[in-house]
């Protein structure tokens, strides 16, 4: 009867250990998902700026000598991430690739013009400075036409800073919720040991002698849930680099390290206080108040 009840114990202590690892896991995994998010946030934004295509069109009277001048000088230029030379007979290929047939084929000749096509740099990419590139380029007497889509620009930097006030919003939220739920997965495995902690309190254990083992057991768990977050965060991250490359998560290691470190000494940090409070709490009832 006695080793039936001991293994119970065992079992029930075991079942405690593991939901207050699992929420530790689960809720850590979650904060560095979303802290992976706000310390990407604007390299996704810089991302999807940097597909914004400015089209320089050019006069069929524009000299050779003078296209390439254009191109070498747009490409230099500080504002500039790549220029792209696309001749009539490209784009009318690629025009025709989209409809599904040759246009040139009824119309009997190409009405598109050779161009440019330019990309900016993502700080440069703002509808004041995109109007005063185009107007700067424009004025060349060779150019045709500067054409991008400007609602697209500021839709693009209208969302942006709309979507990264609310992801600090979330972050916060996100991260008070899971303090509040580590804390309530360390106090009910405390509450379940209240009459220990009363027991060991009334034969003269001071606080700190009961609080010690408390602590250093949920240190332990809180490492060992923290190692798990971690463990699933770095398989999310191999599967987003993977499946999106263009996003270069690994480019900047320093992030990722002190996004790693900050999880585990967060998952440490709200183990270490929770119990801390935890134990506290149960040590100042009354007796007859461990019953409710």
């Amino acid at each position: 009867m006695g080793k039936s009840f001991e293994q119970y114990q065992k079992r029930k202590l075991i079942s405690s250990y593991f939901s207050v690892v699992l929420s530790i896991a689960l809720v850590l995994f979650l904060l560095g998902v979303l802290g992976l998010l706000v310390v990407n946030t604007k390299k996704m934004a810089d991302h999807f700026k940097e597909k914004i295509t400015i089209s320089v069109f050019l006069k069929e009277s524009a000299k050779e000598v003078e296209i390439d001048q254009l191109q070498k000088s747009l490409a230099m230029a500080d504002y500039t991430k790549s220029a792209t030379f696309v001749s009539k007979d490209e784009a009318a290929e690629k025009h025709s690739e989209e409809i599904g047939e040759n246009f040139m084929d009824f119309l009997g000749y190409n009405p598109l013009k050779n161009s440019i096509d330019v990309n900016l740099n993502a700080n440069f990419v703002s509808p004041e400075q995109i109007t005063e590139i185009a107007t700067e380029i424009a004025a060349k007497s060779y150019v045709d036409d500067v054409s991008y889509d400007k609602p697209l620009v500021d839709l693009l930097n209208d969302k942006v800073k709309k979507i990264s006030f609310w992801i600090l919003v979330a972050s916060a939220i996100f991260t008070f919720i899971a303090v509040l739920l580590i804390n309530s997965s360390i106090r009910l495995s405390i509450y379940s040991k209240r009459f220990i902690i009363k027991t060991m309190q009334m034969v003269g254990a001071t606080k700190s002698f009961i609080r010690r083992p408390f602590i250093w057991t949920n240190i332990k768990l809180g490492i060992l849930g923290a190692a798990l977050a971690l463990l699933a965060l770095g398989g999310f991250l191999y599967y987003i680099n993977n499946n999106f490359p263009e996003l270069n998560i690994f480019n900047d290691p320093t992030i990722l390290i002190l996004l790693f470190v900050g999880v585990f000494v967060l998952g440490l940090l709200i183990s270490l206080i929770s119990t801390f409070f935890a134990t506290q709490r149960f040590l100042n009832l009354r007796t007859d108040e461990l019953y409710y």
